[in-house]
């Protein structure tokens, strides 16, 4: 559908456990943002509470949502009338005990361009999103929109080249990424810098080696709703790159921000005439891929 260029912009938001109050306040900034000329606009993960997924508990499973509830009555509504497209994470009740970490992708006029669920699960201290979610089964995709070719990954989705390289070969023109990613408070001063700068030198790893837009939106705050726990620091950072991986856009790592970009079409093809790592990809010696491992 689209050809033209378009303005993308993600959204850092420091959010709660009342629903309605995110609720409220996303549609409030992505008003701001589209007046401000975003055209694709994207939350981050778990938009419409605190991340709970810091502890293993069924009273969580409240958050949940089926298909067409709130969460997307609600953006559906807003991206009609501010003719937009709107990213939507949020935490989808498939039935009684399977629930999934799924992203909305709203069209123009309202309707559901695509639903992406959350491919990659972590489990590790204080994001025990096992306890949660089930695997997405929807696979990889490129979304088409009246703005653009949209591909959506989900935070943890972040690390594997695999999927920013599936999406990017289905012809996505951009990677968003709605993130929830932080410090824990106790290793921030010995790990941090080497965990943030993992995180942002594996995202524009992606761009460079698909020739692709990335962007992430993540959370800010400290959210530290548990007893004898230090919660975790979520670091902002959120950012637009471009295709060789420069930086486009970026959040301070404290502040509610919109972060705003344009996704430059001729950019992106010259940048792939030139460096042309989908023609040159040996796909004749790729099989061992599907593998666990290689013993």
């Amino acid at each position: 559908m689209g050809k033209k260029n378009y303005t993308v912009s993600v959204i850092q938001l420091e959010l709660n456990n009342s629903p309605d109050e995110n609720r409220k306040k996303c549609i409030a900034w992505i008003r701001k943002s589209a007046n401000q000329g975003a055209e694709v606009i994207c939350l981050p993960e778990l938009y419409s509470s605190h991340y709970f997924c810091q502890s293993e508990n069924v009273e969580n499973f409240s958050f949940a949502e089926p298909l067409g509830a709130i969460s997307f009555t609600a953006f559906s509504t807003l991206a009609s009338e501010l003719g937009v497209v709107i990213i939507v994470p949020f935490f989808e009740k498939r039935t009684a005990g399977i629930y999934h970490n799924s992203a909305y992708i709203i069209d123009t006029d309202g309707k559901q361009a695509g639903l992406y669920r959350k491919m990659h699960i972590p489990y590790d201290p204080h994001f025990y999103e096992k306890f949660y979610f089930t695997p997405g089964d929807l696979g990889f995709q490129s979304i088409d929109t009246q703005k653009g070719k949209i591909g959506t990954l989900i935070c943890w989705d972040q690390w594997y080249p695999e999927a920013a390289r599936l999406t990017a070969m289905k012809g996505a023109e951009i990677l968003f990424y709605p993130t929830a990613i932080g410090w824990h408070p106790f290793e921030k001063e010995q790990y941090g810098e080497n965990q943030y700068g993992a995180w942002m030198n594996v995202m524009k790893g992606h761009a460079v080696a698909n020739g692709i837009f990335v962007a992430a939106a993540n959370r800010i705050g400290l959210e530290k709703y548990l007893p004898n726990t230090d919660g975790i620091e979520f670091w902002g950072k959120s950012f637009i790159c471009g295709p060789q991986g420069e930086i486009l856009a970026m959040a301070s790592n404290a502040k509610e921000e919109i972060v705003m970009a344009e996704v430059d079409l001729a950019h992106q093809e010259n940048v792939r005439q030139n460096w042309p790592f989908f023609r040159d990809r040996r796909i004749d010696a790729f099989q061992d891929l599907t593998k666990r491992f290689i013993d």
